[in-house]
């Protein structure tokens, strides 16, 4: 089981508050895929640039998924890769529910719908031959692949767990970015693993001779590591859905599904 700090899924109260100021932004307001499903019919580049984004983020997990229905590395590949140029050629956003607007919801309905509709035609293809390719590691992917765990969960459960932890991933690495813009990589390196576990198990007083800080500063330091996580994931996970609304459900399930429930 993953332990991961609580993501409060409670809105802060304050209207001065940084978790505020940032939800007030255009970042929230205007997330990337309702800027994809605005734009559905019409196909307008803000549109294109935006799922493109979403689909360079979220490949492994459908990636992840297509293995686990039993298809070979090399015939994943092709499948991934097919899947995306399809989606963004045939606009197959057109058919999202707008009432259902989570966007790893529509990329399994969809990718599960391609296998059983398309495969068989693919097959029949040159190799790689019509398609047009989107800018995905797939080169990696068997190698990632290779480190899943050897267990019985479902394709389903595959896929939503890589989902849950590419979202932790990007969260991550977005505020690993933060802090060395802010040329404070080393505290960074030093204070992100206090993203795990509970505040009674951090080795507060190692860290502030690693450091070379005082212990209070340490635990300063680490709770505006952690507060600015929580942003950076509520921030991330909106970015993913058509609307505000569902966020803090969607926190929940993420949480859920990295606990194995």
């Amino acid at each position: 089981m993953i332990k991961l700090w609580p993501v409060s899924t409670t809105a802060p109260s304050s209207p001065t508050s940084e978790a505020s100021v940032e939800a007030r932004g255009p970042f929230f307001v205007t997330t990337q895929w309702s800027v994809v499903l605005a734009a559905a019919h019409s196909d307008t580049p803000k549109a294109q640039a935006a799922l493109e984004k979403l689909c360079r983020t979220y490949w492994y997990p459908l990636y992840a998924y297509v293995r686990r229905r039993g298809h070979l590395a090399q015939d994943a590949q092709d499948l991934t890769q097919a899947f995306f140029a399809r989606l963004l050629e045939r606009h197959w956003v057109s058919d999202a529910d707008r009432e259902r607007g989570r966007f790893r919801t529509f990329l399994l309905t969809a990718m599960s719908r391609f296998l059983s509709d398309e495969w068989d035609k693919l097959r029949a293809q040159k190799r790689g031959g019509g398609v047009v390719h989107i800018p995905v590691q797939l080169e990696t992917a068997e190698t990632r692949y290779g480190h899943e765990p050897a267990d019985d969960s479902t394709p389903e459960q595959c896929y939503e767990r890589r989902w849950a932890l590419t979202l932790l991933d990007t969260v991550l690495q977005r505020l690993r970015a933060e802090y060395e813009r802010a040329d404070k990589g080393e505290l960074f390196a030093g204070l992100n693993s206090c993203l795990v576990g509970g505040r009674e198990s951090q080795p507060y007083a190692e860290l502030a001779t690693q450091l070379g800080m005082n212990e209070g500063g340490v635990k300063v330091a680490v709770h505006r590591l952690r507060k600015r996580y929580r942003q950076l994931l509520r921030a991330e996970i909106a970015q993913t859905m058509a609307g505000m609304e569902d966020v803090d459900v969607e926190l929940r399930h993420l949480f859920a599904v990295l606990a194995g429930v």
